[in-house]
């Protein structure tokens, strides 16, 4: 690789730090090791081709340029989560990668297994987590609190939402969301 690659390989790991908080390919080996994948399973379950997903596991690529498969990352991150602290079995986890690869966007994870209501309506959290992965499609979490950091001072519940729903856990969202419905 000569020096023009190397400056464009780092720059896209650069990029992707910001956007995702980390290069893809930390990202990524880190899912296939905690998941017990394979780089062609990986690539299947988040609706990618092998040759894009090595692109951007290298820096060849930087971004991810459909949102449905940054949603999918997301939720293969927390069943990652879920399969470590043990409140989903590897066999479990097999079957919410099925519907993970099945989704069109946003995660069919919740603690219930269930995204909506008796009544067919989203859950709390299915409906949180579109806005997060919408905002996280947007921007980097970086430079969502910078946003939210400019507009304190005039608009503090804006930025507010800013930094709970760009930047923050998916349980401090659900809670603001509930506090200010009504």
């Amino acid at each position: 690789m000569d020096a023009v690659q190397q400056e464009a390989t780092a720059r896209a790991r650069e990029l992707q730090r910001s956007w995702y908080g980390e290069p893809l390919g930390a990202l990524f080996r880190r899912l296939i090791d905690d998941l017990g994948l394979n780089q062609a399973r990986l690539a299947a379950v988040l609706g990618l081709s092998a040759p894009m997903l090595s692109q951007l596991m290298s820096g060849q690529r930087a971004k991810i340029g459909n949102p449905a498969v940054v949603q999918r990352v997301q939720a293969l991150q927390d069943l990652a989560g879920q399969v470590a602290d043990g409140s989903v079995s590897a066999a479990e986890a097999t079957g919410r990668m099925d519907e993970i690869k099945r989704t069109q966007g946003g995660s069919v994870l919740s603690n219930s297994g269930q995204t909506t209501t008796g009544s067919g309506a989203p859950t709390v959290k299915r409906v949180v987590r579109e806005i997060q992965s919408l905002l996280r499609s947007v921007s980097a979490a970086g430079d969502i609190i910078d946003a939210a950091e400019t507009l304190a001072a005039s608009h503090p519940e804006l930025a507010e939402f800013l930094r709970v729903y760009g930047a923050g856990r998916t349980s401090d969202a659900v809670a603001h969301y509930e506090a200010h419905q009504n």
